[in-house]
């Protein structure tokens, strides 16, 4: 999802510190707000249904009709306190429950507040048939198991209805802690989520379930022990860390990047590496590639530097000269590749490791900190001996594994590409899905290797350039996603870089 498409709304916003939490966090967080206070649960309910119903009634103001879907939980209870809002608001409200409230519960009294005006109705299979506007109440953070019986029915029938849906606090379904459904999950044009952010709507299937994403922290401060899972990346962190650049700036101040691919047939990805790199601000751009792509790239890109090189003895030279290596675009796994990469791991050099180089990597482990890693799914499974599907399911675990087990910082790419390093883990709100096209990953890696030259740290590198390339994406895919190509990127990353 484009970060057009995304509002963060908080009273409680800071730039640079946006923490996102899982199931168990949100609920200690809750917990001591309401702790020894009488109905200040209740209350804070009531604070959640007014910001849904506000949301709601910004996108659909004209809404005659609208249906409820409540589940026996808090998250129910936030449901029939929107429903109680919109009858008062003059508009024709059906609440269907499944499953009851437990009795003296804050969900009990707002179902109770509901009945004073209106009907609830058990839910039943086609209920909702022809309905324009929903309301998914069924469960927040609470669900850790795929929903069965009536529930199972109703998320089926809401996914599969043409209506537009607003998800309250979580799509139903979805894990909190993962981004992944629980067997299936609503997909909602607007999650409003409540307290604390939850990692599952920004990484993984999250995005996709999440539809537009708005967050209202309902007055409340996490205490700072309350240890979160992530940090969200913010568009601002761009300006601090790119500072516009000092009158007397000169070519070898802003680094050189030493780019190593394109073996044979595969001259294109370290092309657009180094385009990308450029585009980042280095202030030289040096490829070692095979000889016989040399004379056609330089043709191409005429500001990068392209030597011929065959051998690791023939690469020493340009060793000596480089402030960072990034490795792997259109590398191989032949001999020449291998050669390549064992020349670089030799080097004290910091390092941005991609595609093949990766690959080489799994095959004889190492560990060093002064590297980034940014492997898709498939590279991650191989680093990491497992299967993709496993990757996938838990993204922040396979993160953290990366860099534990191979030190520096770990950038698992996809939706909501996850940056793990030694301050923990970050996640980018940006990108769409006309960036899944080949050779994406190539800017990225021109991208990082450009900002550890002009004297980023590794992991600050990693972090930053991950939002630059997304920041490029968005702003390249605003004449539209299909189609989108990494030139497209590359031309907009120079306003990105200079926020």
């Amino acid at each position: 999802m484009s970060e057009a498409a995304i509002e963060q709304r908080s009273q409680n916003a800071r730039p640079h510190l946006r923490p996102l939490y899982g199931a168990a966090q949100v609920r200690e967080i809750d917990r001591r707000a309401v702790a020894g206070q009488t109905s200040a649960g209740y209350a804070l309910m009531q604070r959640a249904a007014v910001a849904a119903w506000r949301e709601l009634r910004e996108r659909k103001p004209d809404a005659a009709r609208i249906d409820i879907v409540c589940g026996p939980g808090n998250n129910g209870g936030d449901g029939y306190a929107i429903a109680s809002l919109a009858k008062n608001d003059g508009v024709e409200v059906r609440v269907w429950a499944v499953g009851e409230p437990r009795p003296g519960s804050e969900a009990a009294l707002a179902c109770a507040a509901w009945r004073q005006l209106g009907t609830v109705h058990p839910y039943a299979p086609g209920v909702l048939d022809g309905a324009g506007l929903i309301v998914d109440a069924l469960y927040g953070t609470g669900l850790s198991r795929a929903p069965v019986h009536a529930a199972a029915v109703a998320i089926a029938e809401i996914r599969s209805s043409r209506a537009w849906v607003l998800a309250v606090d979580l799509p139903s379904g979805l894990h909190a802690d993962t981004g992944q459904p629980l067997a299936q999950a609503v997909r909602a044009d607007l999650t409003v989520s409540f307290i604390g952010r939850k990692f599952g709507l920004y990484t993984a299937q999250g995005p996709d379930h999440a539809g537009e994403r708005v967050f209202d922290s309902l007055g409340i401060d996490a205490d700072a022990d309350i240890e979160s899972l992530a940090h969200l990346l913010d568009a601002s962190e761009l300006r601090s860390a790119l500072p516009k650049r000092a009158r007397g700036a000169h070519k070898g101040g802003n680094g050189y990047v030493l780019l190593i691919g394109g073996d044979s047939g595969f001259a294109g990805a370290i092309l657009l590496a180094a385009r990308a790199a450029l585009r980042s601000g280095a202030g030289l751009v040096a490829v070692a590639t095979r000889g016989e792509h040399a004379g056609v790239l330089a043709a191409a890109q005429p500001e990068a530097m392209f030597r011929g090189v065959d051998d690791a003895g023939a690469l020493q030279p340009l060793l000596k000269k480089a402030s960072v290596i990034a490795i792997g675009p259109g590398l191989g796994q032949h001999d020449w590749g291998r050669a390549m990469w064992r020349a670089a791991l030799e080097t004290r050099l910091p390092l941005v490791v991609d595609a093949d180089a990766l690959n080489l990597l799994a095959q004889t482990p190492t560990r060093r900190d002064n590297w980034v890693l940014t492997p898709h799914p498939g590279e991650a499974a191989r680093l990491l001996g497992r299967d993709v599907k496993t990757i996938e399911a838990d993204r922040l675990k396979a993160a953290r594994a990366l860099a534990d087990r191979y030190g520096g910082s770990a950038v698992l790419k996809g939706a909501g590409t996850l940056i793990a390093g030694a301050s923990g883990v970050a996640v980018c709100p940006y990108g769409n899905p006309g960036m899944a096209t080949g050779g994406m990953g190539d800017t990225l890696t021109g991208i990082v290797g450009a900002l550890i030259a002009q004297q980023l740290p590794p992991e600050t590198a990693a972090r930053i350039g991950v939002l630059a390339h997304a920041r490029a994406g968005d702003l390249a895919a605003q004449q539209g996603e299909r189609g989108l190509l990494p030139g497209d990127l590359i031309d907009s990353l120079r306003a990105v870089v200079n926020p």
